[in-house]
This record gives structure tokens, sequence and C-alpha cells, in this order.
């Protein structure tokens, strides 16, 4: 057995021990973010990091063995300081957002983008609860509203918004019986459409260049890539089956983890915002695999490899590699497949170890 002390208190633990596993069964809670119990060890993201007394040097702790003798210091300002850069860093090469842009202008903070996910598979009935659920204010303030949403919508730039509130009001009518506001006369749709035209879309850039920058030509094609090619569009929307056309429009530039991303809680807990700067030397790009409905967003990777290491014994099913090497490194497919070939199946296993949503079902909301 081996001597230590963590946060001034002495344990013996066995050799061979990890100081993330000993400063467990002392019940000292140490964050992780690349690390899960059952998977290989691969030091990678930082966040677990912890100080040795004894050398005055920082470890990762979920990968460094307990050595006789450690002082170990689990919290304190110099190891809280440590890992707030870890996520800092991780935010920098981290082009991803979590809430899309029509949510967050939205006065009433609807979900959006998942009730055009709803819409999309045909799912009436939730599209209706989830409407009901948010339907808290005693004024349906879609009804009011100039349609911040749609000016923020990205899909305008590359021909017309999706019509959200017009979907948004006739779920109202649909669910309320509110008959009369299905249709809102011509007068007002050209009032709310000049009104929409006229908000400077200036509040919004302001809170998404932080994040991504902007989007480059080649960038919005990948964010096209949801869109199912050939459907009609409706302005109008009087009937479920054309609420759920138009939805389908939708660019789903939100992400599907927002609540159950690892990083983004770390990031709140250590009061971590999101740098202005951004490492951008990827481009954004979305890999589907139709066959299997896995998505792979390269944005929102940390390259942890979890999804790499838990599929390391396959044989029969080619899985996701590391390619390049430095800043340049990214996730994908062997160089010898093609996405629509890996992971046929294990989609399920990797899209619930990612810890940020890189990896999710094409077409959903993923469960937390």
């Amino acid at each position: 057995m081996l001597k230590i002390r963590i946060d001034n208190t002495g344990y013996e633990v066995p050799e061979g021990t990890t100081i993330l596993d000993a400063a467990g069964k002392a019940g000292k809670e140490i964050p992780t973010l690349c690390h899960k119990d059952g998977v290989t060890h691969y030091t990678s993201c930082m966040v677990c990091m912890i100080k040795d007394r004894h050398t005055d040097k920082f470890l990762p702790s979920c990968s460094a063995l307990v050595q006789d003798g450690m002082d170990i210091v689990t919290s304190g300002d110099e190891v809280t300081e440590i890992r707030k850069k870890a996520v800092a860093l991780l935010l920098t090469e981290h082009r991803a957002e979590c809430e899309a842009p029509c949510r967050i202008v939205c006065p009433a903070g609807l979900n959006i983008p998942l009730m055009n996910r709803h819409l999309s598979a045909g799912d009436m009935k939730a599209a209706s609860e989830l409407s009901r659920s948010e339907l808290t204010a005693e004024e349906f303030r879609c009804i009011s509203c100039p349609g911040y949403c749609e000016n923020a919508c990205r899909r305008k730039k590359t021909d017309t918004p999706v019509s959200i509130r017009n979907i948004q009001l006739f779920i109202y009518s649909s669910i309320s019986g509110d008959k009369t506001i299905q249709r809102p006369d011509k007068q007002q749709s050209e009032k709310t459409e000049k009104s929409t035209k006229a908000i400077d879309p200036g509040h919004v850039r302001n809170q998404f260049s932080s994040r991504t920058g902007k989007l480059e030509e080649a960038e919005m094609l990948e964010w096209l890539k949801e869109c199912e090619p050939g459907i009609p569009r409706h302005r109008e929307i009087p009937s479920f089956d054309m609420a759920g056309e138009e939805a389908k429009s939708c660019m789903h530039c939100d992400c599907r983890a927002a609540g159950d991303c690892r990083l983004r809680d770390l990031a709140k807990h250590m009061a971590v915002k999101d740098p202005r700067g951004k490492i951008t030397g990827s481009p954004i790009t979305k890999k589907i695999n139709h066959q299997t409905g896995l998505i792979f967003e390269s944005a929102k990777c940390v390259k942890c490899a979890l999804c790499v290491r838990i599929c390391e014994d396959s044989t029969d099913d080619p899985a996701l590699c590391f390619l390049h090497r430095g800043f340049v490194t990214v996730l994908s497919e062997p160089v010898t497949e093609s996405f629509e070939n890996v992971l046929r199946k294990q989609a399920d296993a990797v899209i619930k170890i990612c810890p940020t949503g890189a990896l999710s079902w094409f077409g959903k909301a993923r469960e937390a």
C-alpha cells in the first residue's frame, strides 16, 4: 500500500491506482471531460488537473498514477485556475453554438429548433405538447411579435427564412382552438414583414461573433446538408403537413446536446466565458450517415478520443480515427472508408459517450 495525502488528509491506496480513483474513494470530486470509467485512459482535455505539493507539479489525475509520499491538492485557487485555462483552450477550438440564433432572440425563449425537429419528423403530438408547455404567459407573444426569430434565421442568407412565426401561430391556434389567428390578415402580414426587415440584426451578430465568427460560403453549405432538398416552401401555414414541410428547411444550427453537454456544464460551473478569438484552421463540416442516422459535426468535437477508444477492439465495423497532426488534427473516418460505412453497429455507443454532441442522431434532439 502507498501512503499519500489528499487535501491534508492521509490515505493508503494500492499501487497502480490513478489519482482520480484515489480522490474519488476519498470523497473528492474532480471534474473530467475525456475520462470514462472502463475506457482506456488518454490524457487529452487537462480538465482534471491536480497539484502534488511534494514535487510542486500539476498532473492529469485521470492517467497519473499515485506515487508514495504524494501530497495531492484537488481544489484551491491554483488548481482551479489551471482547470479554467484548460476549458478556455477547449472553447477556443469549439466553433459551435449551444443555442440557435432564432431561439436566443425570441422574447419568449421558445425552443424553435426542437419544434422544427418534431414537425420534420411528423410528430405533431410532440410539437403540440412542446408548444403547450411553453405557453406560460397570458398572451401568446408571437401574435404581436415582429418576427425577431426570422430576422436571425440563417436560412435567409441562402433564400428566405423559415416561416417560424406562422408555424408557431398555427400550432398555437390548433391547441387553443382559436382559429382567428391561424392566418393574420394581409395588412398585419405586410406590417410584420416590413418590421422584420427593419430590425437591425447587429445585436444578433454580436451575440454570435465571439463564438463562431462569420460563416464562410462553403460552411453555409455544410449547414444546408440537414435541409431536405426539393421540399416545398410555405409562407402561410394552414395545416400540419405544410408546417412539417416548411420545418424541413430549417438548417438546425443549434446543438442537439444543448441540455446534455459536459463542456457547457464545466464552462458554466467554472464561470469560463466563450473566448472572442477562435482557432479556425479546420473548416466547419457536417457528415451524415443516412444508413445509420449518425451525424458528426466537427465544430463541436474536442478531440477527447472517447469515441475512438471504445471502438478499438472492433474488427468488422470501421470506426472513427484521428488524421493529421498538431493543430490540424481532425477526427474522421479512415482514409480507406466512407462515412456511410463507419459505425454501423456502434453508432448508439459513440453518441452516448460523446461529451459535447459532436456525434448525435440526425434529425433528432439528443436525449439527456
